[in-house]
């Protein structure tokens, strides 16, 4: 068994990934033992990550308030507390929280072979995110 104390720096979310104000609190990192890297996530109302994907599959686990989560193929669901989604291998996608509220996940995922865990792409545009918002369900 490996004990690791709580209690790391709180990291704002770099905006070359993230629109918004997102504040990260860092779980685990893949390391020698396992390859899964966690975090909590919080995200301001508005405030979501870039398109992006994972090569080993992501994980959300919503801990707190409301948000979205969309696909580049265009699916677009509101997420809740309690609510988890799993996100393929390969799928471009973004999440964050609505506009008039914050949204909280742990998100988990799995290093490659390499090390990486994720590839991080162009930004969500403001018309995207209006438009994603309209069409949750």
């Amino acid at each position: 068994m490996k004990y690791s104390r709580s209690g790391g720096p709180t990291a704002t979310g770099p905006t070359a990934y993230f629109t918004g104000t997102v504040l990260i609190d860092g779980i685990r990192d893949p390391d020698e033992q396992t390859a899964i890297g966690c975090a909590h996530v919080r995200f301001t109302p508005g405030a979501r990550t870039a398109w992006h994907h994972h090569p080993r599959g992501q994980t959300l686990y919503v801990t707190d308030g409301v948000g979205l989560v969309a696909t580049r193929a265009g699916g677009v669901q509101e997420i809740r507390p309690g609510d988890v989604v799993y996100i393929e291998p390969g799928e471009e996608h973004w999440h964050g929280a609505t506009a008039d509220c914050f949204m909280a996940h742990v998100a988990m995922q799995e290093a490659d072979d390499h090390g990486q865990v994720v590839t991080w792409l162009d930004h969500v545009s403001d018309e995207d995110y209006t438009a994603a918002q309209e069409a949750r369900s």
